[in-house]
């Protein structure tokens, strides 16, 4: 349940499909800002996501509600250092299904292996890619031969990742804000003129009476 104080969530946009989901929530400039904001600190107070998006903290909780009964939040989870964990070795492994019928019953399987973290089905030589993490080479060994084990695997290629320069978890958001915002302000101008010509009035135009040479004058200027 959301607490007042802090929100302790990881985010996850699989779902954001032009500013909207696939239930039909749609997603303001407002939304976007919050989510952006949780994905770099999830632990931010709720009175100062309200104070950078310019709305109370209750409005705020509701707004997150939303985003979490339509699925563009999708948990809450703490980000591990793995190496702190004695986690050294990262490892992407390619899998080659003799057939398509076995992939269903291979993502299944190798989903509860320890150590792999990602399945991805994908074009190219390989079926299926995964990301994984262990120990050491000795206990990727003993991944790989587990992973071979699942029927249907006809061949595997494991690329072992020497060093890491960006492994992020945050979906970007910041062209879909961009445009978000911009949209928002063309939609505000374009009311905005309807509204602007009619405070302006009508113009008062002075006539001056045929044959006369005296200047015209406003109203308010005759006795």
């Amino acid at each position: 349940m959301l607490q007042r104080s802090t929100i302790r969530k990881v985010l996850s946009g699989d779902s954001l499909m032009k500013f909207g989901t696939s239930e039909g929530l749609e997603l303001d400039g407002i939304d976007l800002q919050i989510l952006q904001t949780l994905q770099q600190d999830c632990k931010i107070p709720l009175a100062r996501i309200g104070d950078l998006v310019g709305l109370s903290a209750p409005s705020v909780i509701e707004r997150i509600k939303k985003l979490e009964q339509s699925g563009v939040i999708r948990g809450y989870h703490a980000a591990l250092d793995s190496r702190r964990l004695g986690l050294d070795v990262t490892a992407f492994i390619g899998v080659v299904i003799d057939h398509p019928a076995s992939i269903e019953q291979f993502e299944d399987q190798v989903s509860s292996l320890e150590g792999v973290l990602e399945c991805h089905h994908v074009t190219g030589q390989h079926t299926l890619l995964l990301k994984a993490k262990t120990q050491n080479t000795s206990t990727l060994e003993k991944l790989i031969s587990r992973v071979r084990t699942i029927p249907g695997v006809a061949r595997t290629e494991t690329m072992v990742v020497l060093s890491t320069h960006s492994e992020r978890v945050q979906i970007p958001l910041g062209t879909q804000i961009a445009a978000r915002a911009a949209a928002e302000a063309e939609e505000r101008e374009r009311k905005e003129v309807p509204r602007r010509k009619n405070l302006r009035g009508p113009k008062l135009v002075a006539v001056q009476p045929s044959g006369s040479s005296a200047p015209a004058r406003h109203p308010s200027e005759r006795q």
